[in-house]
């Protein structure tokens, strides 16, 4: 029961603490809400840091309790202009004020501002009135100031002044307008609905332009404060006068004469006329009074100088004077009038008239006599000056036939030449005769149109194309070109190939012809190895009727491309057994071993060959000579080098990119050429099988030797032997039955620089076969090359003689 009842009462103290709470904050809001707000004043330009007020006495606090509970100023955009001494609890300036920056016009000027308390917070509201001072004089925006003031006005015309400004208020604004002495105006102050000031001119005195046509006055504006400020402006009035006189002309009537051919814009007269009137009232123009539809339009008169001019020009045959009457008008309407009599003179004014009565514009060319124009002359005016003459230029070829009276004819001299000259102006001229005399040109323009008389022309009688083989299709290789000197349809030129003289040529198939430009084109590639010119005709036609045509040549040469590899022709490379060279080791340096023989399909410089050895069983014994394909010993041969060599020549021409070919050479050195080394192909089978070397030689000497040496060198020695030069031979025989003796000379074709001749002699027998060795004939020959016949006894070991 005692805890319950403490646990009760510790409840009720705390329900009483927060009622007390709510009641405090309801009395602040209570007290604040009926609070009005603080008071406070201050003069504007009063300096920084000066004293307003001891807030800590106006909000009954003690200085300390003022400074523990926090106390802040705060205005409205954190733009703080007091501060609170948080020392004295004093409330300070924080800078200067300026009422008008502050405030502008309103007033009164006041800035409001809290104070903020701490502990428990606390809002206080309080203002700070900014008095004013009379720190700004008036000033009028406009320092001059321009009134126009007729000397009619009655006194009492009251005129508005524009008014100074002054950024103070209340006493201190504008209170009164003052004018300097004068005996015509004085100055009223009126008041607008806003409570602004601004100055009213009033007339006492009725002004007379002609005793004062100006006035100056001081406007002077002053404000109410102590002491009071001013500023001044100066009133320029202008006297305006009234209009009380009207214009007089120097005399009232004016007589002139004019020559009827006077040009418009003739100066005729000049009228004048003068008012008493300054100003806008003296300002006189003037303009034609009560005049005819036909004055207006022949007469203009300069409203300012009154200058009377031509607008049309005269004719003394219509009219022969005209009255007119000239008004002088002022700007108030008052005016004045004269009479200016106008008399025509008559001159020789009119000049010929040509009518054409027929025209031909065109004319064929090559036509005889024509007519191209048939017309009359005419002149208005009468007697010598209705006279006329008509001719036209010496150098055209036309004339003038005159038919009946005043009728003219032109006419064609001779056939005309379109060629020569399409187009002809003529001018007819027509003279009067009078005094001065008049004339008229008539031109007339003749076409010459064109007939068909001139053949196209080509620019050049031949023309040369060139082209590179393996062209592309449809390709443009040039084009020719012709003329026609004819104009229109006649002129419009197509080409045509026309039919080759070779009938064999298939020409539609190789070249065609754009039939609108003369474009030519290759139709298909070209192989300059099958081709190497075209000759053909090309025609052009125009459209005329009949149609003319001409003929040009065109030759199209061919350009070599290096598209074809050299081609081995020795030894063959036709996957038959290989060709092996024999070489006696006793052989010289120098010593010929055998000869590539090779070929290139291209010409020029893309079928110059040259020779090189790629590669070789012993490098350094054999070499090939670069421009005729000559493989020759280097050294002497020894004892200790193989008896089998391979050679690999590549054979490469000149062209761009270059091209090239490779052949392989079976080289074998001997001591000498006995049976060993040349058995027949029956007794050879059983050694091949079991000697790989043996094999590879009979291969060789059957294929290349049976096939190319031993058929063409065997119908040398025939032919030889027939010549009688058998006993030369040193008794070599040629075997009855299968080779007819003839002697073959290998010219210097495709790529060998000299003439060869080779010699074969060949005897048969059932067991053995004897082998001529090769030797090439170069006749005079400037170079020495050791050769077989400087090894007499390498010769006789084998039977046979070496030439």
């Amino acid at each position: 029961m005692l805890y319950q009842a403490r646990t009760m009462e510790a409840s009720w103290k705390i329900i009483c603490k927060q009622r007390q709470v709510l009641f405090l904050f309801l009395f602040l809001a209570l007290s604040q809400a009926g609070t009005e707000p603080r008071r406070y004043s201050v003069v504007e330009e009063t300096e920084g840091s000066s004293f307003v007020t001891d807030l800590a006495k106006d909000l009954d606090l003690s200085q300390s309790e003022l400074s523990r509970r926090g106390a802040r100023v705060i205005s409205k955009g954190n733009k703080l202009h007091l501060q609170l001494d948080q020392e004295t609890g004093y409330l300070l300036l924080n800078e200067k004020l300026d009422r008008e920056e502050l405030c502008g016009d309103t007033e009164p000027c006041v800035l409001r501002f809290q104070v903020l308390l701490q502990n428990p917070l606390q809002f206080f509201q309080a203002e700070l009135q900014v008095i004013d001072i009379n720190d700004h004089a008036p000033v009028f925006m406009e320092r001059d100031m321009l009134l126009k003031i007729s000397e009619s006005s009655p006194p009492g015309t009251a005129f508005p002044l524009k008014n100074a400004q002054d950024v103070d208020v209340g006493r201190n604004n504008i209170e009164s307008y003052i004018i300097s002495p004068n005996s015509y105006f004085r100055v009223l102050t009126r008041k607008r609905s806003d409570g602004r000031k601004y100055p009213e001119l009033v007339l006492d005195k009725a002004l007379d332009r002609e005793e004062e046509p100006e006035l100056r006055l001081t406007l002077i504006a002053q404000d109410g404060g102590s002491p009071p400020r001013s500023g001044t402006a100066q009133v320029y009035i202008e006297v305006i006068d009234i209009n009380d006189n009207a214009p007089e002309f120097e005399q009232p009537f004016y007589s002139v004469q004019i020559p009827e051919d006077s040009p418009i814009g003739f100066l005729i007269v000049r009228v004048s006329a003068t008012d008493g009137d300054i100003g806008v009232n003296g300002e006189i123009s003037y303009s034609l009074f009560q005049a005819s539809e036909e004055i207006r339009k022949t007469f203009e008169i300069n409203p300012m100088t009154g200058d009377i001019r031509l607008k049309k020009h005269l004719d003394f045959e219509t009219i022969q004077s005209y009255e007119v009457n000239i008004e002088a008008r002022d700007t108030g309407n008052l005016f004045g009038k004269c009479t200016v009599l106008t008399r025509v003179l008559d001159v020789n004014d009119n000049a010929p008239e040509v009518t054409m009565s027929a025209l031909t514009s065109q004319i064929p060319e090559n036509s005889p006599e024509t007519v191209v124009a048939v017309y009359s002359v005419s002149d208005l005016d009468s007697e010598e000056n209705g006279k006329v003459s008509c001719s036209i230029q010496d150098d055209l070829p036309f004339f003038l036939k005159s038919s009946l009276e005043n009728f003219y004819t032109l006419v064609t001299e001779s056939p005309l030449d379109r060629e020569s000259q399409a187009e002809y102006n003529i001018t007819i001229t027509v003279t009067d005769l009078g005094t001065p005399r008049l004339k008229t040109q008539h031109n007339i323009t003749v076409l010459v149109s064109d007939v068909n008389d001139n053949a196209p022309a080509f620019t050049q009688t031949s023309y040369t194309l060139f082209v590179r083989e393996n062209n592309s299709p449809a390709l443009h290789i040039g084009g020719v070109s012709a003329t026609d000197r004819d104009a229109g349809a006649n002129a419009q030129v197509t080409y045509s190939l026309l039919p080759p003289q070779d009938p064999h040529l298939p020409l539609a198939s190789l070249v065609s012809i754009n039939a609108d430009n003369g474009q030519l084109f290759a139709l298909r590639a070209l192989d300059y190895e099958a081709l190497q010119a075209l000759e053909f005709r090309v025609g052009a036609t125009d459209r005329g009727s009949p149609a003319l045509s001409s003929q040009a040549l065109v030759r199209v040469l061919v350009l070599d491309a290096n598209d074809n590899s050299p081609f081995v022709l020795y030894p063959l490379q036709n996957g038959s057994a290989p060709c092996t060279e024999l070489v006696p080791r006793a052989a010289e340096p120098g010593y010929l071993v055998s000869k590539v023989v090779a070929v290139d399909g291209d010409s020029g410089q893309n079928a110059w060959l040259s020779y090189q050895l790629l590669k070789a069983t012993e490098p350094g014994l054999f070499g090939v000579w670069a421009h005729n394909g000559e493989v020759r010993t280097a050294r002497l041969l020894s004892e200790r080098d193989a008896a089998k060599h391979r050679l690999l020549v590549l054979v490469k021409d000149n062209g761009e990119p270059p091209l090239s070919a490779s052949v392989t050479l079976h080289v074998l050195l001997v001591d000498g050429f006995s049976q060993p080394y040349l058995p027949l192909p029956e007794a050879a089978a059983e050694p091949a099988q079991a000697d790989p070397l043996t094999v590879y030689l009979v291969i060789a000497l059957a294929s290349v030797s049976s096939l190319f040496l031993f058929s063409v060198l065997a119908f040398i020695a025939v032919r030889l032997c027939r010549r009688g030069r058998a006993a030369s031979l040193g008794g070599c025989s040629v075997p009855e039955g299968h080779f007819p003796g003839h002697l073959v000379d290998v010219g210097g074709t495709g790529t060998l620089s000299q003439s060869y001749q080779y010699e074969v002699c060949l005897t048969g027998g059932l067991g053995a076969s004897e082998f001529k060795f090769l030797k090439a004939v170069v006749p005079n020959s400037q170079g020495h090359y050791p050769g077989p016949e400087e090894n007499s006894n390498f010769g006789s070991d084998f039977g046979f003689n070496i030439q």
